[in-house]
C-alpha cells in the first residue's frame, strides 16, 4: 500500500491509501511543486514584485523560463506528463534547475506516466540471483560484496559481506538495508554518519518509485517505514532523489571498530532491476587489516541471503 498525509496520521492509521488508488500524477505533481518551492525569481534572473503567497517560482515563471504555455506547464504540473516530449522535458528540467539525478526521475516520471496510459507494466522485483552471479561476487575475496534489487532487498552476498554487514544479518527480518537504516537501532553506531546514510535510503527509494510507481512490495516497503520511524517520513516528504555511484564510506563495526571503505554500485545488464553493492579498503590502510580480520570470521545462519536466493 502507499501512504500520504502526515507521521501523525500515519502512526494512527488515518491515511491509508491503496497502491492502485494513487499513480504517477501525485509523483509529479509533488516532484515538480517541491522542486519549484526551492527556487527564488533571483537565482533565475527575475524580479519579483510584491508579496508571494508561496515559496519559490510561480507557475508562470516556470513556464515561461521553460517556453511553454502556462495552461501546459500547468498540466504538466498537474500529473499529466504522457505524451510530452523530450526537448520539453529538457526545458523544464532547465528552468528548474534539476540536477542530474532529478533530471533522471523527471524523465522516469514521464515513462511511467507513458507506460500507464499504454497499459504497460513493468516485470517485479527479481527475487532470485543467477548461480554465475554467486560465483562472481564469492571470487571478490578482498571485498564487501552483495546483489540487491530495487527495494533494497539484499538477495546475495559474499562471505566479507555477510562478516562486514552482519549486525542486519543478525536481524530475524529478511536482509534489507533500508528496514536496516531506519529501523534497527544498531544501524546508528553502524554507519559512521547515520545522517547522510539515511538520506541516501530515502533518495534511491523515490528514484525507485519513480521509475515504477505500481511495485505494490516497494509501496509496501515505504508504508511500513513512513509508519514506523517519523524520519523516514519527514525525509520522503521532500521527494530529494541522489544519484549514488560510488563514494568513500565510514563505519564503526562491532567486531573490528572504524572502517573507512570506498564504495561502488554496478548494473547487472543481463538482469535488470539487480545490482552489485561493493565495499573496498585502500590497500595498506587500518581498514584492510580490519577486513582481513573479518574474512577470517565464521558467518552463516538461517537467515543468510545465500539461503534466500537458492
Amino acid at each position: 500500500m502507499y501512504w500520504q498525509g502526515t507521521p501523525a496520521t500515519w502512526a494512527a492509521g488515518l491515511v491509508r491509501v491503496s497502491v492502485v488508488d494513487v499513480d504517477t500524477k501525485t509523483e509529479v505533481r509533488d516532484f515538480l511543486t517541491s522542486r519549484r518551492a526551492k527556487i527564488t525569481p533571483g537565482e533565475v534572473g527575475l524580479t519579483s514584485y510584491g508579496a508571494r503567497q508561496v515559496p519559490g517560482l510561480r507557475r508562470e515563471e516556470v513556464a515561461t523560463l521553460a517556453g511553454v504555455s502556462v495552461d501546459y506547464y500547468n498540466r504538466m504540473e498537474r500529473g499529466s506528463l504522457a505524451g510530452v516530449s523530450e526537448g520539453v522535458l529538457e526545458a523544464v528540467a532547465g528552468a528548474l534547475r534539476l540536477d542530474e539525478a532529478e533530471r533522471a526521475h523527471l524523465f522516469d516520471l514521464a515513462r511511467a506516466s507513458n507506460d500507464r496510459t499504454a497499459g504497460r507494466r513493468r516485470s517485479p522485483a527479481r527475487r532470485t540471483v543467477r548461480p554465475s552471479i554467486e560465483w562472481m561476487i564469492d571470487a571478490m575475496t578482498g571485498a564487501a560484496a552483495f546483489v540487491v534489487n530495487s527495494r533494497q532487498d539484499i538477495l546475495a552476498a559474499n562471505h566479507l559481506g555477510r562478516a562486514f554487514y552482519a549486525p542486519m544479518f543478525e536481524s530475524r527480518a529478511p536482509a534489507n538495508m533500508a528496514r536496516f537504516t531506519y529501523l534497527d537501532p544498531r544501524a546508528r553506531e553502524f554507519f559512521a554518519d547515520w545522517n547522510r546514510a539515511a538520506k541516501e535510503c530515502v533518495a534511491a527509494l523515490r528514484s525507485q518509485v519513480g521509475r515504477d510507481p505500481f511495485d505494490r512490495d516497494l509501496s509496501d516497503l515505504v508504508g511500513e517505514l513512513s509508519t514506523r520511524c517519523e524520519e523516514f517520513a519527514a525525509l520522503w516528504a521532500t521527494h530529494d532523489v541522489r544519484l549514488h555511484r560510488q563514494a568513500e564510506k565510514h563505519f564503526h563495526h562491532p567486531l573490528v571498530g572504524d572502517l573507512t571503505l570506498r564504495y561502488d554500485r554496478l548494473e547487472v545488464a543481463a538482469d535488470p532491476g539487480l545490482e552489485i553493492f561493493a565495499y573496498m579498503a585502500e590497500p595498506g590502510s587500518r581498514s584492510e587489516e580490519g577486513f582481513r580480520l573479518l574474512a577470517s570470521c565464521p558467518v552463516g545462519g538461517s537467515d543468510s541471503p545465500r539461503h534466500a536466493s537458492s
